[in-house]
């Protein structure tokens, strides 16, 4: 599916979504082309893969059990 048609197809859904507004056809389809740009930027970047690192040494009580000597 080329991309004018990806962007038809979203705005139609926007459309739906917000009850068939009549007048909008701009703005939804502008929302539609930010939407699928963002999915396009967000694919070119990759999976996101968790940090290790975030989150050692974070739980409170096993700080405090080490130093308590426990």
């Amino acid at each position: 599916m080329d991309k004018e048609e990806r962007i038809r197809q979203q705005a139609h859904e926007i459309w739906e979504r917000e009850g068939h507004p009549q007048g909008r056809e701009r703005e939804h389809w502008d929302q539609a082309v930010q939407e699928i740009e963002a999915e396009g930027s967000e694919a070119e970047r990759g999976p996101v893969v968790p940090d290790p690192t975030v989150g050692t040494g974070s739980d409170p009580e096993v700080r405090g059990s080490k130093r308590r000597g426990k």
